[in-house]
């Protein structure tokens, strides 16, 4: 199903068309049809003999109107412009036309409407007429259908324009998330609340769990109306009436949109937009707006970021008083706070669709444009969703394909996406970066996180997480904190060793004496030898040197502590502090910190008094 909608002045017989097309007034309020005027949104079923159909919306003509009417044209795709023959266009008309320009409008067709009314005679010169006022709007160039609704005047050809129209219309987008801007909310005894609006993407089933955003309510549906008819499921183009359970209707209202779990409300987006020819000169780089976004009106700012000329698409951000429902892609329209000028209009900006290649995903091309637009920025799924206007589970489907691919990267912490072009650049200047500082420090046990950050100008924890995927690949690695390349080994000079191994003597009589860490780091400082700091804490990293609570010690004492420990307890099977102060001859003072190093690091496991030997799995 696709979306009619009319335009034109008042009283120009937009109702009374819709009523010959359809058999259905539009018009709902008794006060419409006692003034013939349309006053608000009114909605009617246009049925083939083929089975095919259509829904049209019919908008109120008045200016004093323009708001509903706005409301309306959100999702209009096929315009039926309807012109009085015997007035000509208007300037309703114009302003109608001018609108719909910045709206997702896809067909036009002209009708002549009332040729009853005129004579055979005149009527060519009014068509003429007509004609030459829609020059230089949407509509120039389109056939003009002469109509009557009165005499039925073409009525039969209308409806197989329309028709044929509709039939050629390219499909919505079925597998976007649900997004349905509300312009109707009543309640029906037994039934409870109904909204209604045009699904303007995505696909609802009953028993569906939707949100009401802005608000975030969760609502399930009950059931699907389409113009009186029960559905189980809607696709997007279709006039939609949802039951909703758990929803007061008291606290919904237009503007409102019932949407996907996808999608929140939001008061701040990044826009093109293109201001109308002659609104240039009531722009600033800070210009009050009234914003029309699907059926919702809000007051707002547009901030320039380019500069506005007319006829020429801009970047801007859009500010709104209040949150809105907004994706990549959706159209808007500004007007001025008041008088209520038309300023121009745009969409919202998101990830841009790459060319694809024939037999190319184009789920997967725009969510590759998503990764590539954010860099190193790691992008969550259901942010991801939201840029590429696809629906969460298509998303997930989508990145596990480009992961396995291997055109993006998966990150932890929590899971999240980069494109793998960029990280595999990130991956090359590191590399680089770390051969560099290998050569420079030989004696360094790598480069640490936030000096590689540094060196790149990227981020520490963006960086992390990137270089993270690819130390689990195996393509550099992450010692104790410290960055290098998959070969590297530190080595120290004999000068630094010699010097490092005299901050621990070892005395034969007392072989697990240590010594004072905190006078091993200030004799590090004094020291007057090249890279000296870096050297320890290689050897700390590498456990040439190993910190025990305040004592630092040698690896090769603490290689030879846990083997005498593992020894005693293999043929034991358990140990005292007791046992252990005898077993390596040292006081109560280095035995407590040594024994909580063995507990810590995996080899012993303290059971009140006792040790036992942990046991390793296989």
């Amino acid at each position: 199903m696709h979306v009619v909608g009319t335009a034109g002045h008042v009283d120009h017989g937009k109702s009374a068309l819709v009523e010959a097309l359809t058999g259905t007034n539009p018009d709902r309020w008794e006060q419409e049809r006692t003034r013939g005027m349309t006053l608000d949104l009114g909605f009617a079923h246009l049925r083939f003999d083929d089975g095919a159909e259509g829904g049209i919306v019919d908008v109120p003509g008045h200016e004093r109107f323009l708001h509903n009417m706005l409301a309306g044209a959100a999702g209009m795709e096929l315009l039926l412009l309807v012109v009085d023959a015997g007035e000509g266009v208007m300037p309703q008309t114009l302003e109608h036309l001018a609108i719909l320009q910045f709206l997702d409008v896809r067909r036009i067709i002209v009708v002549a409407s009332k040729i009853d009314l005129i004579e055979s005679a005149q009527r060519e010169a009014a068509y003429r007429r007509i004609e030459q006022r829609l020059r230089g709007t949407i509509a120039a160039g389109v056939p003009i259908l002469p109509v009557s609704a009165r005499s039925g005047e073409n009525i039969d050809s209308l409806r197989r324009l329309l028709h044929r129209e509709l039939a050629e219309m390219p499909p919505r987008n079925y597998a976007a998330p649900v997004y349905l801007p509300v312009d109707r909310v009543f309640a029906l005894a037994g039934l409870g609340t109904v909204v209604t609006g045009t699904l303007m993407q995505g696909t609802i089933e009953t028993g569906d769990a939707l949100k009401l955003e802005p608000g975030g309510a969760l609502a399930q549906v009950r059931s699907i109306g389409v113009f009186g008819s029960v559905r189980n499921r809607v696709e997007a183009g279709s006039r939609v009436a949802l039951n909703l359970s758990g929803i007061d209707r008291r606290g919904i209202a237009r503007g409102q949109a019932v949407v996907g779990q996808e999608f929140s409300a939001a008061q701040r987006f990044a826009v093109r937009f293109t201001p109308l020819e002659g609104a240039v000169s009531l722009l600033r780089r800070r210009t009050p707006v009234r914003a029309y976004i699907g059926s919702a009106e809000v007051l707002g700012t547009l901030v320039a970021q380019e500069p506005l000329e007319s006829g020429g698409e801009a970047r801007a951000t859009l500010q709104l008083r209040e949150p809105v429902v907004a994706f990549p892609g959706i159209r808007f329209v500004l007007r001025r706070p008041s008088p209520m000028t038309l300023l121009g209009g745009g969409y919202v900006e998101g990830a841009e669709l790459p060319n694809t290649r024939e037999k190319e995903d184009p789920d997967e091309a725009v969510v590759l444009g998503v990764l590539n637009d954010r860099g190193l920025d790691a992008v969550e799924p259901a942010e991801i969703a939201v840029a590429a206007n696809l629906r969460g589970a298509v998303t997930l489907g989508t990145l596990e394909r480009l992961v396995e691919r291997g055109d993006a990267v998966a990150v932890s912490r929590p899971r999240a996406y980069v494109s793998a072009a960029v990280a595999s650049s990130l991956l090359v200047r590191a590399l680089a970066q770390l051969d560099k500082a290998h050569r420079d420090e030989p004696w360094a046990m790598g480069v640490t996180s936030i000096a590689l950050s540094r060196a790149l100008g990227v981020p520490e924890t963006l960086l992390v997480r990137v270089l993270g995927h690819f130390v689990e690949e195996g393509r550099l690695v992450n010692r104790a904190g410290y960055y290098a390349v998959l070969d590297y080994r530190p080595s120290l000079t004999a000068e630094q060793r010699a010097f490092l191994d005299n901050l621990v003597p070892v005395d034969e009589g007392q072989p697990f004496l240590p010594a004072s860490f905190a006078g091993a780091v200030a004799a590090v400082k004094l020291a007057h030898l090249s890279g000296i700091s870096k050297a320890f804490e290689t050897m700390l990293a590498g456990e040439g040197l190993v910190k025990v609570g305040e004592d630092l010690y040698r690896g090769s004492q603490i290689g030879s502590v846990r083997a005498r420990v593992e020894a005693h307890l293999n043929e034991n099977g358990r140990m005292t502090a007791a046992d252990f102060r005898d077993l390596l001859g040292t006081s109560r003072k280095y035995a407590v910190p040594l024994l909580e190093w063995l507990d810590s690091h995996g080899v012993t496991i303290r059971n009140g008094d006792y040790r036992t030997l942990r046991k390793t799995v296989p």
